[in-house]
Protein backbone atom coordinates (compact mmCIF):
# COMPACT_ATOMS: atom_id res chain seq x y z
CA UNK A 1 0.00 0.00 0.00
CA UNK A 2 1.43 3.28 -0.52
CA UNK A 3 2.39 5.53 1.81
CA UNK A 4 -0.27 8.51 3.22
CA UNK A 5 2.21 10.83 3.37
CA UNK A 6 5.38 10.62 0.73
CA UNK A 7 7.62 13.78 0.12
CA UNK A 8 10.55 13.28 -2.19
CA UNK A 9 13.37 15.41 -2.29
CA UNK A 10 11.61 18.85 -1.63
CA UNK A 11 13.29 21.81 -1.19
CA UNK A 12 11.57 25.48 -0.66
CA UNK A 13 13.44 28.49 -1.54
CA UNK A 14 12.07 32.15 -0.60
CA UNK A 15 14.06 34.61 -3.51
CA UNK A 16 17.40 33.22 -3.24
CA UNK A 17 17.23 32.00 0.63
CA UNK A 18 16.72 28.44 0.96
CA UNK A 19 14.30 27.40 3.57
CA UNK A 20 14.08 23.54 3.58
CA UNK A 21 16.63 21.44 1.77
CA UNK A 22 15.99 18.00 -0.04
CA UNK A 23 13.26 16.74 2.43
CA UNK A 24 12.70 13.43 1.96
CA UNK A 25 10.11 11.42 4.63
CA UNK A 26 7.32 9.57 4.52
CA UNK A 27 4.29 7.76 7.12
CA UNK A 28 1.80 5.28 6.35
CA UNK A 29 -1.95 5.03 7.50
CA UNK A 30 -2.19 5.63 10.89
CA UNK A 31 1.25 7.20 11.81
CA UNK A 32 1.43 10.25 14.17
CA UNK A 33 4.37 12.36 12.97
CA UNK A 34 5.76 14.87 14.53
CA UNK A 35 7.97 17.77 13.39
CA UNK A 36 10.16 19.24 15.89
CA UNK A 37 13.11 21.68 16.17
CA UNK A 38 14.15 25.05 17.41
CA UNK A 39 12.40 28.10 16.11
CA UNK A 40 13.16 28.95 12.52
CA UNK A 41 14.33 25.92 11.97
CA UNK A 42 11.04 24.86 8.70
CA UNK A 43 8.80 22.65 10.71
CA UNK A 44 5.59 24.91 10.19
CA UNK A 45 6.75 25.93 6.15
CA UNK A 46 7.30 22.05 5.82
CA UNK A 47 3.43 21.57 7.22
CA UNK A 48 2.35 24.98 4.96
CA UNK A 49 3.49 22.75 2.09
CA UNK A 50 2.16 19.58 3.11
CA UNK A 51 -1.50 22.02 3.43
CA UNK A 52 -0.62 23.55 0.17
CA UNK A 53 -0.57 26.78 1.85
CA UNK A 54 3.02 27.54 0.62
CA UNK A 55 4.12 26.14 -3.06
CA UNK A 56 6.81 24.14 -3.13
CA UNK A 57 10.25 24.87 -5.17
CA UNK A 58 11.46 21.54 -6.07
CA UNK A 59 10.53 17.64 -5.24
CA UNK A 60 7.39 16.24 -4.81
CA UNK A 61 4.87 15.73 -2.53
CA UNK A 62 1.79 12.83 -2.79
CA UNK A 63 -0.61 12.18 0.01
CA UNK A 64 -2.88 9.16 -0.42
CA UNK A 65 -0.77 7.82 -3.38
CA UNK A 66 -1.83 11.09 -5.19
CA UNK A 67 0.25 14.08 -6.39
CA UNK A 68 -0.42 16.82 -4.45
CA UNK A 69 2.58 19.32 -5.92
CA UNK A 70 -0.10 21.86 -7.84
CA UNK A 71 -2.94 20.86 -6.01
CA UNK A 72 -4.98 23.79 -4.22
CA UNK A 73 -5.44 22.91 -0.10
CA UNK A 74 -9.35 22.73 -0.48
CA UNK A 75 -9.06 19.67 -2.59
CA UNK A 76 -6.14 17.99 -0.63
CA UNK A 77 -8.20 15.94 1.74
CA UNK A 78 -6.64 17.32 4.73
CA UNK A 79 -7.99 19.04 7.53
CA UNK A 80 -5.85 21.74 9.84
CA UNK A 81 -5.66 22.62 13.25
CA UNK A 82 -4.05 25.98 14.15
CA UNK A 83 -2.24 27.37 17.11
CA UNK A 84 -5.00 30.19 16.97
CA UNK A 85 -7.82 28.01 16.83
CA UNK A 86 -9.31 30.09 13.52
CA UNK A 87 -13.14 30.03 14.90
CA UNK A 88 -15.63 32.58 13.43
CA UNK A 89 -16.31 34.20 16.53
CA UNK A 90 -19.83 35.01 15.69
CA UNK A 91 -20.95 31.83 15.20
CA UNK A 92 -21.80 29.05 17.64
CA UNK A 93 -20.22 25.90 18.43
CA UNK A 94 -22.09 24.40 16.07
CA UNK A 95 -21.83 26.09 13.57
CA UNK A 96 -18.21 26.38 13.31
CA UNK A 97 -18.22 22.74 12.92
CA UNK A 98 -20.72 22.04 10.41
CA UNK A 99 -19.53 25.59 8.51
CA UNK A 100 -17.19 23.84 6.23
CA UNK A 101 -19.78 20.75 5.27
CA UNK A 102 -22.48 23.32 4.83
CA UNK A 103 -19.82 25.14 2.16
CA UNK A 104 -19.54 21.58 0.71
CA UNK A 105 -22.84 21.21 0.27
CA UNK A 106 -23.15 18.46 2.40
CA UNK A 107 -27.00 17.47 3.16
CA UNK A 108 -28.61 18.60 6.70
CA UNK A 109 -29.12 15.05 8.25
CA UNK A 110 -25.31 14.19 7.48
CA UNK A 111 -24.32 17.09 9.37
CA UNK A 112 -26.00 16.89 12.11
CA UNK A 113 -24.78 13.05 12.21
CA UNK A 114 -21.18 14.05 11.90
CA UNK A 115 -21.85 17.43 14.60
CA UNK A 116 -23.27 14.59 17.40
CA UNK A 117 -20.41 12.22 16.77
CA UNK A 118 -17.50 14.50 17.10
CA UNK A 119 -19.04 16.46 19.97
CA UNK A 120 -19.90 13.09 21.73
CA UNK A 121 -16.05 11.77 20.95
CA UNK A 122 -14.55 15.44 22.33
CA UNK A 123 -17.05 15.65 25.15
CA UNK A 124 -18.44 19.21 24.10
CA UNK A 125 -22.08 18.31 23.56
CA UNK A 126 -22.94 21.01 26.14
CA UNK A 127 -20.54 23.56 24.19
CA UNK A 128 -22.88 23.74 21.07
CA UNK A 129 -24.28 26.68 21.69
CA UNK A 130 -21.99 28.95 22.85
CA UNK A 131 -19.71 31.00 21.10
CA UNK A 132 -15.93 30.99 21.23
CA UNK A 133 -15.50 34.16 23.27
CA UNK A 134 -17.52 32.32 26.08
CA UNK A 135 -15.25 29.20 25.78
CA UNK A 136 -11.94 28.71 27.83
CA UNK A 137 -8.52 27.65 25.42
CA UNK A 138 -9.17 24.09 25.81
CA UNK A 139 -12.82 23.51 24.78
CA UNK A 140 -12.16 26.53 21.93
CA UNK A 141 -8.68 23.77 21.23
CA UNK A 142 -11.35 20.86 21.48
CA UNK A 143 -13.97 22.72 18.94
CA UNK A 144 -10.73 23.28 16.14
CA UNK A 145 -10.42 19.58 16.13
CA UNK A 146 -14.23 18.94 16.15
CA UNK A 147 -14.14 20.82 12.97
CA UNK A 148 -11.14 19.07 11.82
CA UNK A 149 -12.48 15.57 12.81
CA UNK A 150 -16.15 16.05 10.80
CA UNK A 151 -14.28 16.22 7.62
CA UNK A 152 -12.82 12.86 7.99
CA UNK A 153 -9.88 13.57 6.16
CA UNK A 154 -6.83 11.37 5.00
CA UNK A 155 -4.62 13.46 6.33
CA UNK A 156 -4.52 15.96 10.21
CA UNK A 157 -2.29 18.73 10.09
CA UNK A 158 -1.85 20.24 14.00
CA UNK A 159 0.40 23.56 13.72
CA UNK A 160 0.99 24.03 17.40
CA UNK A 161 -2.25 23.39 19.23
CA UNK A 162 -1.44 23.48 22.33
CA UNK A 163 1.19 26.54 22.78
CA UNK A 164 -1.27 28.78 23.85
CA UNK A 165 -2.48 26.81 26.84
CA UNK A 166 -1.52 27.06 30.53
CA UNK A 167 1.24 23.82 31.29
CA UNK A 168 -1.16 21.94 33.34
CA UNK A 169 -3.76 21.74 30.36
CA UNK A 170 -1.20 21.04 27.52
CA UNK A 171 -0.33 18.08 29.65
CA UNK A 172 -4.73 16.88 29.56
CA UNK A 173 -4.63 17.93 25.64
CA UNK A 174 -1.84 16.43 24.59
CA UNK A 175 -3.30 13.15 26.15
CA UNK A 176 -6.38 13.92 24.77
CA UNK A 177 -5.11 14.48 21.25
CA UNK A 178 -3.30 10.72 21.61
CA UNK A 179 -6.55 8.76 22.61
CA UNK A 180 -8.20 10.60 19.89
CA UNK A 181 -5.52 8.92 17.75
CA UNK A 182 -5.29 5.51 18.98
CA UNK A 183 -9.46 5.93 18.49
CA UNK A 184 -9.18 7.06 15.40
CA UNK A 185 -6.60 5.39 13.87
CA UNK A 186 -6.11 8.59 12.17
CA UNK A 187 -2.79 9.85 10.11
CA UNK A 188 -1.39 12.94 11.74
CA UNK A 189 1.20 15.60 11.31
CA UNK A 190 2.42 17.34 14.24
CA UNK A 191 4.70 20.73 14.81
CA UNK A 192 5.56 21.19 17.61
CA UNK A 193 9.14 23.16 19.68
CA UNK A 194 8.16 20.89 22.54
CA UNK A 195 10.37 17.58 22.57
CA UNK A 196 8.82 16.01 25.32
CA UNK A 197 5.39 16.93 23.33
CA UNK A 198 7.18 15.25 20.12
CA UNK A 199 8.01 12.33 22.25
CA UNK A 200 4.96 11.48 24.19
CA UNK A 201 2.69 12.02 20.67
CA UNK A 202 4.81 10.44 18.53
CA UNK A 203 5.11 7.21 16.45
CA UNK A 204 7.56 8.55 14.37
CA UNK A 205 9.54 12.08 14.87
CA UNK A 206 11.63 14.05 12.31
CA UNK A 207 14.06 16.52 13.91
CA UNK A 208 15.31 19.19 12.52
CA UNK A 209 17.48 22.09 12.02
CA UNK A 210 18.20 25.01 9.52
CA UNK A 211 15.93 23.38 7.23
CA UNK A 212 17.60 20.38 6.64
CA UNK A 213 16.33 17.04 8.27
CA UNK A 214 18.61 15.59 11.28
CA UNK A 215 17.61 12.84 12.08
CA UNK A 216 14.32 10.53 11.80
CA UNK A 217 12.95 7.72 13.59
CA UNK A 218 10.93 6.71 16.61
CA UNK A 219 10.69 8.24 20.07
CA UNK A 220 13.13 5.61 21.36
CA UNK A 221 15.42 5.95 18.46
CA UNK A 222 16.01 9.65 18.75
CA UNK A 223 16.08 9.35 22.71
CA UNK A 224 18.59 6.52 22.78
CA UNK A 225 20.76 6.70 19.79
CA UNK A 226 20.67 10.20 18.50
CA UNK A 227 22.43 10.59 15.06
CA UNK A 228 24.25 13.62 16.02
CA UNK A 229 25.08 16.43 18.75
CA UNK A 230 22.14 18.71 17.97
CA UNK A 231 19.51 15.79 18.13
CA UNK A 232 21.78 14.32 21.58
CA UNK A 233 21.43 17.73 22.60
CA UNK A 234 18.00 18.74 21.72
CA UNK A 235 16.21 16.06 22.23
CA UNK A 236 15.32 15.13 26.64
CA UNK A 237 14.80 17.19 29.27
CA UNK A 238 17.38 17.44 31.17
CA UNK A 239 19.51 17.24 28.05
CA UNK A 240 21.95 14.47 27.06
CA UNK A 241 25.44 15.01 28.71
CA UNK A 242 28.06 15.69 26.28
CA UNK A 243 31.60 15.51 27.56
CA UNK A 244 34.79 15.72 25.94
CA UNK A 245 37.33 12.99 26.09
CA UNK A 246 40.53 11.29 25.22
CA UNK A 247 40.30 7.43 23.99
CA UNK A 248 43.57 5.07 23.95
CA UNK A 249 42.29 1.85 21.91
CA UNK A 250 43.38 -1.06 22.52
CA UNK A 251 42.39 -4.67 21.02
CA UNK A 252 40.35 -5.94 23.77
CA UNK A 253 38.20 -2.70 24.91
CA UNK A 254 38.73 1.20 24.47
CA UNK A 255 40.23 3.28 27.80
CA UNK A 256 38.26 6.41 28.11
CA UNK A 257 39.70 9.41 30.18
CA UNK A 258 37.33 12.23 31.13
CA UNK A 259 39.70 14.77 32.79
CA UNK A 260 38.77 16.87 36.34
CA UNK A 261 39.10 19.86 37.87
CA UNK A 262 40.92 18.54 40.52
CA UNK A 263 42.56 15.10 40.85
CA UNK A 264 43.19 12.43 38.49
CA UNK A 265 40.74 11.60 35.45
CA UNK A 266 37.91 9.46 35.53
CA UNK A 267 38.67 6.28 33.15
CA UNK A 268 36.26 4.19 31.71
CA UNK A 269 37.03 1.00 29.95
CA UNK A 270 34.34 0.18 27.43
CA UNK A 271 35.08 -3.30 25.55
CA UNK A 272 32.33 -2.90 23.22
CA UNK A 273 33.15 -0.16 20.96
CA UNK A 274 37.39 -0.58 20.63
CA UNK A 275 37.72 1.37 17.01
CA UNK A 276 37.23 4.83 18.20
CA UNK A 277 39.52 8.08 17.13
CA UNK A 278 41.20 9.44 19.74
CA UNK A 279 39.67 12.53 20.97
CA UNK A 280 35.56 12.13 20.85
CA UNK A 281 32.18 13.88 22.75
CA UNK A 282 30.96 11.17 24.74
CA UNK A 283 27.12 11.34 25.12
CA UNK A 284 25.50 9.65 28.75
CA UNK A 285 21.88 10.48 29.59
CA UNK A 286 21.49 11.52 33.15
CA UNK A 287 19.57 8.33 34.27
CA UNK A 288 22.82 6.20 32.96
CA UNK A 289 24.87 7.57 35.70
CA UNK A 290 23.43 6.29 39.13
CA UNK A 291 24.79 4.77 42.67
CA UNK A 292 26.29 1.31 42.37
CA UNK A 293 23.22 -1.01 42.58
CA UNK A 294 20.71 1.15 41.31
CA UNK A 295 18.85 1.42 37.77
CA UNK A 296 22.55 1.64 35.69
CA UNK A 297 22.37 -0.92 33.45
CA UNK A 298 24.65 -4.44 33.10
CA UNK A 299 27.66 -2.39 31.60
CA UNK A 300 28.32 -0.54 34.50
CA UNK A 301 31.69 1.35 35.07
CA UNK A 302 32.13 2.57 38.23
CA UNK A 303 33.78 5.98 39.08
CA UNK A 304 34.56 8.24 42.19
CA UNK A 305 33.15 11.64 41.54
CA UNK A 306 32.99 14.91 43.22
CA UNK A 307 29.18 16.81 43.58
CA UNK A 308 29.17 20.52 43.05
CA UNK A 309 25.45 20.84 43.38
CA UNK A 310 22.46 18.42 44.88
CA UNK A 311 18.78 19.27 43.62
CA UNK A 312 15.98 17.39 45.21
CA UNK A 313 12.78 16.63 42.44
CA UNK A 314 10.71 15.07 44.13
CA UNK A 315 11.31 10.90 42.81
CA UNK A 316 14.92 11.89 41.60
CA UNK A 317 17.56 14.30 42.96
CA UNK A 318 19.70 15.14 40.58
CA UNK A 319 23.31 16.14 40.97
CA UNK A 320 25.84 18.30 39.15
CA UNK A 321 30.16 17.33 38.79
CA UNK A 322 32.25 18.91 36.75
CA UNK A 323 34.09 16.43 33.96
CA UNK A 324 35.67 17.09 30.88
CA UNK A 325 35.50 21.26 31.83
CA UNK A 326 31.42 20.43 31.70
CA UNK A 327 28.62 20.29 34.00
CA UNK A 328 27.64 16.55 34.32
CA UNK A 329 23.93 16.24 35.62
CA UNK A 330 23.42 12.59 37.26
CA UNK A 331 19.63 11.62 37.76
CA UNK A 332 19.97 9.84 41.19
CA UNK A 333 17.15 8.57 43.46
CA UNK A 334 15.18 10.46 46.23
CA UNK A 335 17.04 8.80 48.94
CA UNK A 336 20.32 9.33 47.46
CA UNK A 337 23.02 10.03 50.07
CA UNK A 338 25.25 12.77 47.88
CA UNK A 339 26.26 15.60 49.27
CA UNK A 340 27.72 18.65 47.63
CA UNK A 341 31.16 19.29 48.05
CA UNK A 342 32.15 15.41 48.70
CA UNK A 343 32.73 12.60 46.71
CA UNK A 344 30.48 10.27 45.29
CA UNK A 345 30.78 6.69 44.26
CA UNK A 346 28.45 6.98 40.90
CA UNK A 347 27.98 3.76 37.86
CA UNK A 348 28.75 4.87 34.35
CA UNK A 349 26.21 3.03 31.78
CA UNK A 350 28.67 1.91 29.26
CA UNK A 351 25.64 -0.38 27.35
CA UNK A 352 23.66 2.88 26.62
CA UNK A 353 26.26 5.84 25.69
CA UNK A 354 26.99 7.24 22.68
CA UNK A 355 30.01 8.74 21.22
CA UNK A 356 30.65 11.89 18.86
CA UNK A 357 33.07 12.81 16.25
CA UNK A 358 34.20 16.38 17.77
CA UNK A 359 34.76 17.75 14.22
CA UNK A 360 31.73 16.76 12.55
CA UNK A 361 29.23 16.42 15.53
CA UNK A 362 28.18 12.74 14.05
CA UNK A 363 27.81 9.47 16.26
CA UNK A 364 30.82 7.47 16.01
CA UNK A 365 28.68 3.93 17.35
Amino acid sequence: MAPILDIKNLYKNYGSTEILKDINVSIEKGDFLVLVGPSGCGKSTLLNCIAGLEPISGGELHIGGRNMTNVSPKDRDIAMVFQSYALYPTMTVAKNITFGMKVRGVDQATQQQKLDHVAKQLQIEQLLNRRPGQLSGGQRQRVAMGRALVRDPKLFLFDEPLSNLDAKLRVEMRTEIKELHQRLGASMVYVTHDQIEAMTLATKIVVMKGGIIQQIGTPAEIYNRPANLFVADFMGNPAMNLIPAKVQSGSDASRIEIARRDGAPIVLRDERNRDLPEDVIIGVRPEDIAEPGYRAGTVAQEAECMVDIVEPAGADTYVVMQMGGKHVTARLHAETTAEAGKPQKLAFDLGKVSYFAPETGQRLN
